[in-house]
């Protein structure tokens, strides 16, 4: 690993979590002396990922940080595919629609199909959302155990903080090929949500809906289209089999 290139990563990672932060308050998330993140500051302003507030010297995320992430979202071949299926999800199902990849502890929104009854719907993609508190993350990590966070954060009082429950709450997922989460991350939502598998039958993603509380449990129907989705979007990624046998 080299070193420069992973504290450099680090800062833009804490300026993720914490949006605005002076020198010394990232030094100190970091460990690091001040004098060297000033530097790595610096190098990061120069390609405009990160830049400096006039006002009040604090530090911020820079434009090129999206255009880094709408480049990585065009290029993705999971998204390509899943814009069709994710849109007919919606209309045959009445909900919205996320598909996401996995991240070490997280999982990140990289399409949303908003609930097709016009209503006013915030833009979800780029958000993270904790691995073990989410249907989508839950029906990765089924497949993908060591990308489990550690410790589990509690998000609501009903998300899955024991290592042990995690796990067999993964077994029962890997079963089903399907994954539920009611109220784990935000109170109010629940999901359905089913693994992808690209050509050498690794995860490539997960597609969901997104259910209201008021609405749940979702319709009998709402299982098997998800799983129909997610079938689909394999198979055009070159999935022999879904899931993968064994």
């Amino acid at each position: 690993m080299i070193q420069s290139v992973d504290r450099a990563v680090r800062v833009l990672g804490v300026l993720q979590a914490e949006r605005r932060l002076s020198l010394s308050e990232i030094a100190a998330r970091l460990g690091l002396a001040p004098s060297t993140v000033h530097g790595i500051i610096k190098t990061l302003q120069a390609h405009g990922l990160v830049l400096q507030d006039r006002d009040s010297a604090r530090y911020r995320l820079g434009p090129a940080v999206l255009k880094l992430g709408n480049v990585y979202l065009d290029t993705l071949e999971l998204r390509s595919r899943a814009l069709t299926w994710a849109a007919e999800l919606a209309r045959t199902t009445g909900c919205a629609v996320r598909t996401g990849v996995l991240l070490p502890g997280e999982v990140m929104i990289v399409h949303h199909e908003p609930r097709p009854d016009g209503s006013r719907q915030m833009p979800e993609v780029g958000i993270v959302i904790p691995a073990h508190a989410s249907a989508l993350g839950k029906a990765m990590l089924a497949w993908s155990p060591g990308l489990a966070p550690e410790p589990l954060r509690s998000m609501t009082r009903d998300t899955i903080t024991d290592p042990a429950e995690l796990a067999a709450h993964l077994e029962r997922v890997r079963g089903e090929a399907l994954a539920t989460e009611v109220e784990e991350a935000v109170i109010g939502e629940c999901c359905v949500a089913a693994p992808i598998f690209d050509a050498g039958q690794d995860i490539g993603g997960a597609i969901g809906v997104v259910v209201p509380m008021t609405d749940w449990p979702a319709g009998p129907a709402v299982p098997g289209a998800v799983r129909e989705a997610a079938r689909a979007i394999s198979r055009e990624l070159g999935a022999p089999s879904w899931p993968p046998a064994g």
